[in-house]
């Protein structure tokens, strides 16, 4: 079951034995299942789960209708979970609590935009000599076409925006759960600037 989070920060915390471990701490959960897609309704199996609840001067007639059958509170991000056949009923509560210490999990985020980058940048080329008048510096170079077919080739590593794409990092160890505060802490780096949003799923291993 897929659950979603923000990051907070980054962090260090150091084991019994002395050795210092980077982390990632998220605030994740609680979501609320609002809706069910069913395959003779809709054509697939999903949950739409709720994630931050609107504040009640934010909340419109179309936002309190979507929740009506629910009868849960409105939320402000809405996210749809594919799952085969789920036994869940409408307004559960998905919690950190469904994580513990030493579980794998993937998770999915928005990494950060680095707008227009050069080709050094974003595809770690080398460049040219940096002196004696070369005018080559951090130029891209040839892109390898002549008269024919005359055009640059699609696919060929240029300059170009970078950054702010989906990413999902596989294989994230649990080192913590903080069931009163909703803190998932995981070692290492995850997508995304801080108070992004992140989809997590516990893996199989």
């Amino acid at each position: 079951m897929e659950i979603l989070g923000r990051k907070i920060a980054m962090t260090q915390i150091f084991s019994k034995n002395g050795k210092r471990i980077p982390v990632t701490v998220i605030k994740t959960g609680p979501c609320v299942i609002v809706r069910k897609k069913s395959p003779e309704k809709d054509g697939y199996s999903a949950l739409q789960v709720g994630y931050e609840e609107i504040p009640p001067s934010r909340k419109t007639k179309p936002i309190l209708g979507n929740m009506k059958a629910a009868g849960t509170r409105a939320f402000r991000i809405l996210r749809e979970v594919k799952v085969e056949n789920s036994n869940d009923e409408l307004g559960k509560e998905l919690t950190v609590g469904m994580f513990k210490e030493g579980d794998i999990l993937t998770i999915t985020g928005r990494s950060k935009g680095k707008g227009f980058a050069g080709v050094v940048k974003r595809h770690h080329f080398a460049g040219g000599v940096a002196s004696h008048g070369s005018m080559f510096h951090r130029a891209p170079g040839s892109l390898g076409t002549h008269t024919y077919p005359g055009r640059t080739i699609k696919g060929k590593r240029l300059m170009g925006h970078m950054g702010n794409v989906r990413v999902t990092i596989k294989r994230v160890k649990v080192v913590h759960v903080d069931e009163a505060k909703n803190l998932l802490i995981v070692k290492g780096p995850v997508p995304g600037a801080r108070h992004s949003l992140l989809l997590l799923n516990k893996s199989n291993g």
